[in-house]
């Protein structure tokens, strides 16, 4: 399948602004990715064209029964005037099992990754040139056919869009305050915890309202059977720091895989550091706190790539980890990690898709 091109014209085209102190998501590029699909021709009509709204039907299910999954990952102008992405495939091949769980169609992974390569080549010019910036990209599918039944859509529009973000810390690496909620569920065995579903994030919601109302930046999210088992938090998945072993909750089907989540359990392995996948428990992480036992404790994920984090809450009571201060792990963790990403350091795990 071509891809077509309906670009704007180049004297028509939008001044690219002063890509400097962004408000996440508010920014959009010049074009976007789109492609179409029906059960009889399937995937089709694959086209960049300017960034612009879509129209849909207003019985479209997406709208009545939320049956869309997306992804999110980042372009990044290198030291060197490269352009680089991290992990691409890996997105791919996660947008793939989101769709098989909503009963979507799967895209051609090496297909839509030379689109997105194609668009951001189009729209270079968008990418943030400070460290710690870059170019956002998200691509979404959702269902478009018109019908009020409760089944899957026949039709779908997969879009791919961009939009240049600010370095996550604006402040400096500080650490964050994270609110344990053991009143709201996120998700629950065999449910759609472990895909990126537009519907996991709309139920997230309201505990994260509450965090914010009591001053916290993010949830940490407890299992959904005993609240007991720790999962992930908010928009990152977790790390724990005991003594000499770094532990993060095991995928056990309710957690998002997350491609950061993987590249700091290969680098940690990769230093010698001992790294366990197991279940984590609010008591044992509550007791490594008061005792000491805990040294550190961090998110990852896209946006931040590494989050320390200085003060959990759990039922009205605060417990301050390793004096609230970022911990030499995290930080190592955040430098390797972007030094790779903005091409400063040798990348010797092949992450790293150079565009030019």
């Amino acid at each position: 399948m071509e891809i077509e091109l309906r670009l704007v014209p180049e004297n028509k085209r939008r001044p690219v602004p002063e890509l400097k102190n962004l408000i996440f998501g508010r920014l959009f590029t010049e074009h976007m990715f789109v492609m179409e699909y029906d059960c009889n021709r399937g995937w089709h009509s694959a086209r960049i064209e300017p960034y612009g709204a879509i129209t849909l039907d207003p019985a479209a299910i997406v709208l009545h029964y939320a049956q869309t999954i997306f992804e999110g990952l980042k372009a990044y102008f290198g030291v060197d005037g490269k352009i680089r992405l991290f992990r691409p495939w890996e997105n791919m091949r996660r947008l793939n099992r989101s769709a098989e769980r909503l009963c979507m169609p799967k895209i051609d992974e090496d297909f839509v990754l030379e689109a997105i390569k194609k668009l951001i080549l189009i729209d270079r010019a968008w990418i943030p040139r400070e460290k710690g910036a870059a170019l956002y990209i998200r691509p979404f599918m959702f269902g478009t056919e018109p019908s009020l039944g409760v089944k899957p859509s026949h039709s779908y529009l997969l879009i791919v869009i961009l939009s240049p973000v600010s370095a996550y810390y604006q402040e400096g690496f500080n650490p964050v305050k994270i609110y344990v909620t053991d009143e709201f569920v996120r998700a629950a065995p065999g449910g759609t915890g472990e895909v990126k579903a537009g519907g996991n994030y709309a139920a997230s919601l309201k505990a994260a309202e509450v965090a914010k109302s009591k001053g916290y930046t993010q949830v940490l999210w407890l299992d959904a059977v005993e609240r007991r088992y720790v999962e992930e938090v908010g928009t990152m998945n977790i790390f724990f720091y005991f003594e000499d072993e770094l532990v993060t909750p095991a995928l056990s089907g309710s957690i998002l895989p997350g491609i950061t989540r993987d590249s700091v359990i290969k680098l940690a392995r990769h230093w010698g550091l001992p790294v366990s996948e197991r279940r984590v428990s609010i008591e044992e992480v509550i007791e490594g706190a008061a005792s000491g036992r805990l040294k550190e404790c961090f998110g990852t994920g896209t946006a931040a790539v590494i989050s320390p984090v200085g003060v959990l809450c759990y039922q009205g009571q605060e417990y301050l980890i390793n004096r609230g201060e970022t911990g030499p792990l995290a930080r190592r963790l955040f430098d390797e990690l972007t030094a790779i990403q903005y091409g400063e350091k040798e990348d010797p795990f092949g992450w790293t898709v150079v565009l030019g």
